[in-house]
């Protein structure tokens, strides 16, 4: 049976399981935005006060903030979080983790897969923690090569592993919509540290990994 949604006092919603989402804003910030996104829709010869029109700088506004909520998060907190001795000492795979970010040049989004990696030293990290720190780096503004530098970097120096390995997979709305407009272009990007730089078969090991399907 569905989950019944209902409204609560603070304006959020509970489902009858107990699950509650709240969505917190910046008022003031919201309203400076609104505004700015108002005068955008004059500046391209739209009516902001028609019907269909009237919320949408709050809207956008709202959404550039979700879109860019990568800013409030600090990553390798995340890392610490869950983070546990085990002696564990092989490669550690999280593939197709699902990025979406906004170029930092046209403001404009990209997205794709990203495969993460790192062999073990004497500490690992929950799961969910790694596609975390993916989405914390992605929700900035962003241009793919520094994204991917990112997440190796924290994993890196919050871990301390033997090495770590990134992969990103992505399409670029910059190129496909406006520019050059080339709609089956994907670009690959990657990063390594420690034993995925020193040692040529862990590295092909993990490429053949991440592209060989196992479930």
């Amino acid at each position: 049976m569905d989950d019944t949604i209902e409204k609560i006092n603070d304006g959020s919603e509970m489902v009858s399981n107990g699950y509650n989402k709240i969505e917190t804003w910046n008022t003031e910030n919201i309203k400076e935005l609104s505004e700015i996104y108002y005068r955008v829709l004059k500046l391209l010869g739209e009516d902001p006060d028609r019907e269909g029109l009237k919320k949408t700088p709050e809207r956008v506004a709202k959404a550039l903030h979700f879109l860019t909520n990568g800013y409030t998060k600090d990553a390798c907190k995340i890392i610490n979080s869950a983070k546990f001795k085990e002696d564990y000492r092989q490669m550690v795979i999280v593939k197709d983790i699902d990025i979406y970010s906004m170029c930092e040049h046209h403001m404009l989004p990209f997205f794709g897969k990203a495969h993460v990696a790192y062999i073990p030293n004497g500490y690992i990290t929950g799961l969910s923690k790694i596609a975390r720190v993916v989405e914390t780096f992605s929700r900035r503004l962003q241009v793919q090569e520094r994204l991917t530098t990112q997440i190796r970097d924290c994993l890196q120096d919050c871990l301390n592993p033997m090495g770590v390995a990134v992969v990103i997979e992505a399409q670029h709305m910059c190129m496909q919509i406006r520019g050059v407009q080339k709609q089956n272009s994907v670009t690959t990007t990657s990063a390594f540290t420690g034993v995925f730089l020193e040692k040529l078969n862990t590295r092909e090991e993990f490429v053949h990994l991440i592209g060989t399907k196992l479930h």
